[in-house]
């Protein structure tokens, strides 16, 4: 099995060919392609994390879909003081298909 870790938007994500994986938003239009910086190659027993041999490996990505992430709803109390905070959030996240590992 070949699959390779990547990083993206400040995380590691363990990516193979045909794999959809969600990431942080990506500049770009559905169906546009991009390149993922690979940090570790998997090629069945051989695992490859030397920085020269992985300078040749390309990790290509589909965009597929920009899309939001689910409302997350902060609230603040302080009791006794009258003081009451309340704010949303909504994360921009990009859907990707991995094409393939070079």
């Amino acid at each position: 099995m070949v699959y390779a870790i990547v990083r993206a938007g400040g995380r590691q994500e363990k990516v193979s060919v045909g794999d959809l994986v969600t990431l942080d938003r990506v500049p770009g239009e559905a169906g546009s392609s991009f390149q993922l910086p690979a940090l570790l190659l998997v090629d069945g027993d051989k695992v490859t994390s030397a920085a020269q041999d992985l300078a040749k490996v390309s990790v290509t990505a589909e965009i597929v879909e920009n899309l939001r992430g689910p409302k997350i709803v902060i609230q603040k109390f302080k009791n006794k003081t009258g003081y009451k905070k309340r704010q949303g959030h909504r994360s921009e996240l990009t859907k990707v298909k991995i094409t393939g590992i070079k």
